[in-house]
């Protein structure tokens, strides 16, 4: 299956120096996918030169690529929000701007695509993380898994390829790293159909994580708190998704 259009969505805080590298392969991947495509980067109150560095990129490709920048950090989440209220074709792809996926390997997610399929969710085949973070990785992935029932292997693999009108059928309402969660969570409430597909994951050579601080973990442990009250008395139980596939590959 072959996406029609496809924009690709890059979160950013204080990453000058990777973004504009980022953007560049995502226009060469793109192209080698359909010809109806564009970039959007949303610049989350950064105070390095993020926002000057997107500033040339929209000056040097006008009818691709697209900048909105909040006027002070917001979060993880509602930058991801902010960008897909302003993505504008049939597949929404986002990864991090930090530099630790490889917006190359879209291309894999692509080739996964099915007319059944709604989501295309990597997963990492290697954490490329220090030892406490890829601790605290897993088990924030194994209590996802069993406190809101998330069938993904890997839901804080922030590398996924999704089809727009999924997105407009759910309100997500955080504005930190909990996003995933209830992003995958409601998306399976209403029937979401996902493959996955192993992706590499890279050392981040620049900047620092927002997510893994003290009061970010504080934050998102507050945020999921409400999440699982809302989700689970509600007393709505999440049906099946119509479709679980796992697509593996081998170097």
């Amino acid at each position: 299956m072959k996406p029609r259009s496809i924009t690709a969505l890059f979160p950013a805080y204080n990453d000058a120096d990777v973004i504009g590298d980022l953007v560049r392969v995502a226009l060469e991947a793109l192209s080698q996918v359909t010809h109806d495509y564009e970039v959007v980067v949303v610049n989350d109150g950064s105070t390095d030169r993020t926002a000057s560095v997107l500033d040339e990129l929209v000056e040097r490709h006008p009818m691709r690529v697209r900048a909105i920048h909040h006027p002070r950090n917001l979060g993880y989440g509602r930058a991801l929000r902010t960008g897909f209220a302003h993505a504008r074709k049939e597949w929404v792809f986002y990864t991090d701007g930090d530099g630790q996926y490889d917006p190359w390997e879209m291309l894999d997610l692509v080739a996964a695509l099915q007319p059944e399929v709604d989501v295309v969710n990597g997963y990492k085949t290697v954490r490329c993380d220090p030892l406490h973070r890829i601790v605290v990785g897993w088990l924030y992935s194994r209590f996802a898994r069993l406190a809101f029932g998330i069938r993904l292997r890997d839901v804080d693999c922030d590398f996924r390829l999704i089809r727009r009108a999924l997105l407009q059928q759910v309100e997500l309402q955080s504005d930190n790293g909990a996003v995933c969660v209830e992003m995958i969570r409601k998306f399976q409430d209403v029937g979401g159909r996902f493959v996955e597909v192993p992706v590499s994951h890279y050392h981040r050579a620049f900047g620092s994580s927002q997510f893994f601080r003290p009061h970010g973990l504080c934050r998102v442990a507050l945020q999921l708190a409400r999440l699982w009250f809302g989700f689970f008395l509600s007393a709505r139980p999440a049906p099946a998704a119509r479709l679980h596939l796992d697509l593996r590959r081998h170097a």
